[in-house]
């Protein structure tokens, strides 16, 4: 059964704010959370009276990533299919509204590789990044074997990948990753301030604009991801993560 309350959502004037909600899992993404926040992002996408979303966190992380109890083994929905992170990245990368990371802590996985989807991202300055996949034994996701590189460059991408070093919030600005690193008790305020100048500006010359960014890039994305699933699906279940995962089950 859905928990209603796993994702917050609020309006401030023309802003959007949904705030995932499971501080006691760091905000990690299962089945359910990413169904909930694509099934936000799709309504918020049509909605006339909306023209900026905010995503944060609730607590001290942003997100802990995967929720790694659901790795390779997916809920199973009532209509028989799975859903989740394929369905959520599609509606992250083609979301036709600016769309702005407030990053409130800790920031690992897809809290990592949704950022340079997002239009802006404004960052806490106690909070951490982490791309922990190689360590996991997979592989990068989101478009990101493409995009990281796009957004930092070549060798910035390849340490944080390879290594799995923490990034901490003035490096994650430096890098382009962040656009601000903000104190953490105006984090929030700052990014709706900032929204709502954004959300003021006539939606028809946003939505252009956003569509014309976009199109710069979303072949190379979607081609990026297919390699990504291929690579991803090869590695899964394989010796390295299979002891990645037995061992986060026995700390647990």
């Amino acid at each position: 059964m859905s928990r209603p309350d796993i994702l917050k959502s609020e309006d401030h004037g023309k802003v959007r704010l949904l705030t995932l909600n499971r501080p006691e899992n760091l905000n990690a993404f299962n089945d359910e959370l990413y169904d909930a926040v694509t099934a936000s992002l799709q309504e918020a996408a049509t909605d006339g009276a909306i023209s900026v979303v905010v995503i944060t966190g609730e607590g001290r992380a942003f997100t802990a990533g995967q929720d790694l109890a659901e790795l390779g083994a997916p809920a199973r929905h009532d209509d028989g299919k799975r859903h989740g992170f394929t369905p959520f990245i599609e509606t992250v990368e083609s979301f036709p509204k600016p769309l702005i990371a407030a990053v409130n802590g800790l920031g690992v996985g897809i809290g990592l590789t949704v950022l340079p989807h997002c239009d802006l991202v404004l960052i806490s300055q106690e909070a951490r990044l982490r791309a922990p996949f190689v360590t996991l034994g997979v592989t990068v996701e989101a478009g990101n074997s493409y995009l990281l590189p796009a957004t930092i460059g070549w060798q910035a991408p390849s340490h944080l990948l390879y290594t799995a070093s923490w990034i901490e919030a003035a490096q994650a600005v430096a890098l382009g990753l962040a656009f601000e690193a903000v104190p953490a008790g105006t984090l929030l305020a700052r990014t709706l301030e900032l929204a709502g100048q954004i959300a003021e500006k006539p939606l028809d010359s946003l939505l252009g604009t956003k569509q014309l960014l976009m199109d710069s890039r979303l072949d190379l994305i979607r081609a990026a991801r297919e390699r990504e699933t291929v690579t991803f699906a090869g590695l899964l279940g394989g010796p390295a993560n299979r002891a990645a995962i037995e061992s986060f089950r026995n700390k647990s």
